[in-house]
């Protein structure tokens, strides 16, 4: 069995990461990243960084041309700003919330499953994901659609690509226990939202992270500063 973790450089894919080495064996498991002119690229390096630590395979993908049109906050083209709150402050169930990447998650599992088909194309492959139980905030991170995108992919391709969702019913608080406990390397991660050399510490996803740390009574292993115009 092969397995390929989505890894964006943040704590939840590398918790993943961790997961799939002790299950499968890191001779078994390769990570893909993307690049989608995101603003916060540091997480490319972040993500290289972390492949090379458990020694593994890593692939990445330029798919910026596809959001040139987009004005997400997250671009690095967007005349819009980061909003520094959490995301349940942000969250509106009758608006889109602003750092929505346009169908980033369906296109980015396609890519995943088309590699996972060219690479291992007679063998059943895992696409590990890590969405989780407070992803709430983005129609893409749901349970259903992550259910509805592993039955299409799972169609169409054999059923040689499945999915697997090891942190789906934890919290971000739980995912970092498990984390600490598999000696996750925290601190070759980035979660922040702004393209600063340290963290900003108010950006939505800053703000889940530090909770998170702060709920397992641990100091979290990146530096955070407002630095933006250093």
């Amino acid at each position: 069995m092969k397995v390929l973790v989505l890894s964006s450089g943040g704590l939840d894919s590398t918790t993943c990461i961790s997961i799939a080495v002790e299950k499968y064996g890191k001779d078994n498991v390769s990570t893909i990243s993307m690049y989608y002119g995101q603003t916060l690229d540091k997480e490319l390096k972040c993500a290289k960084q972390i492949a090379q630590y458990y020694g593994l395979k890593h692939y990445t993908f330029d798919l910026s041309e596809l959001f040139k049109y987009s004005n997400c906050t997250l671009l690095k083209h967007s005349t819009q700003k980061i909003v520094e709150s959490t995301y349940k402050d942000q969250y509106d169930k009758d608006k889109t919330i602003t750092s929505y990447v346009p169908f980033r998650n369906g296109l980015m599992l396609s890519v995943v499953a088309t590699l996972a088909q060219s690479l291992y194309p007679d063998e059943e492959t895992i696409i590990m994901l890590g969405n989780h139980k407070d992803d709430f905030a983005y129609a893409d991170c749901s349970v259903e659609f992550t259910k509805k995108m592993s039955e299409a992919i799972a169609e169409g391709t054999y059923n040689k690509v499945l999915f697997e969702s090891p942190l789906k019913d934890m919290t971000k608080s739980e995912i970092v226990k498990v984390g600490l406990n598999l000696g996750t390397p925290y601190d070759l991660t980035w979660s922040c939202y702004k393209g600063t050399n340290k963290a900003c510490g108010k950006c939505a996803s800053c703000l889940c992270r530090l909770e998170a740390f702060k709920d397992n009574n641990v100091d979290d292993f990146i530096e955070y500063g407002d630095d933006e115009n250093e």
